[in-house]
């Protein structure tokens, strides 16, 4: 990770000191709309059956350009991932309930009727080849990128609320004796996922030019290639979101 930020730091000092006509600083922000998905073969009642969730979505970019079709962008971007699950759900029996069955028969799940939501949050690193095209002679302009990205992992926290009885079958027809039991709760599970990633982030967007500055709209996606979980137990997750963003860029030089 740090050695893409320096390549990312000395990319924006060469274009400072480069023509300066050729590059453009610019952000963005908006809103991601995460999912986890569990690959085929790496499937388990815990690492499926999510939904999206809604997060912000924020980043600043250098673009430098080469031509009028083709210009390069690296980009630094907080990115909100993960997904959310509501209704009857799978979690690992705990070791406190395992007494209440034979020896060696305790199963591995019990299952519940309560909201849970993955919250991820990363910096990506993308580099991405952006080719554009002027809409004849108007101030507007249309244009696609796409790229590989790093991605370095800040927080991650697995946030529950709800009351249910415990089952031990996924169809919720044989309840643990005890009666209804609270699930509010916080975990921050950032030790049991990866502190790294790597993927692909694409984009298509329209921008509309004011002098030497252009406001834009733009949706796309990032997609991590990457299982995000440590332990096995927990299965393989993916992650990745789609991405609506506005945002504001200023050319420097003539």
């Amino acid at each position: 990770m740090k050695k893409t930020f320096y390549i990312l730091a000395i990319g924006l000092v060469f274009g400072l000191n480069s023509s300066a006509q050729n590059l453009t600083l610019g952000f963005r922000g908006g809103i991601s709309i995460p999912n986890l998905t569990a690959g085929s073969g790496n499937q388990n009642p815990l690492n499926t059956g999510y939904s999206s969730r809604l997060g912000p979505e924020a980043a600043v970019f250098a673009e430098f350009k080469f031509s009028d079709l083709f210009s390069l962008r690296p980009m630094i971007e907080y990115s909100s991932q993960g997904g959310k699950k509501n209704g009857l759900q799978a979690f690992t029996t705990p070791d406190e309930l395992k007494a209440m069955f034979p020896p060696d028969q305790a199963p591995d799940y019990l299952y519940a009727n309560y909201k849970s939501e993955a919250k991820l949050n990363y910096i990506l690193l993308p580099v991405l080849a952006k080719f554009g095209w002027n809409v004849k002679n108007s101030p507007f302009r249309i244009y696609v990128d796409a790229g590989p990205f790093v991605g370095l992992l800040l927080s991650a926290h697995q946030v529950t609320s709800g009351q249910s009885e415990f089952y031990t079958d996924p169809a919720g027809q044989q309840p643990l004796p005890g009666g209804a039991q609270s699930f509010n709760g916080n975990t921050n599970v950032r030790n049991s996922l990866h502190r790294a990633n790597a993927g692909i982030e694409g984009n298509l967007g329209v921008s509309y030019r004011i002098g030497k500055g252009s406001i834009f709209v733009e949706g796309g996606g990032n997609y991590g290639f990457f299982n995000i979980q440590k332990n096995a137990v927990d299965g393989k997750n993916e992650t990745g979101a789609a991405i609506a963003t506005v945002g504001y860029s200023y050319r420097f030089g003539k």
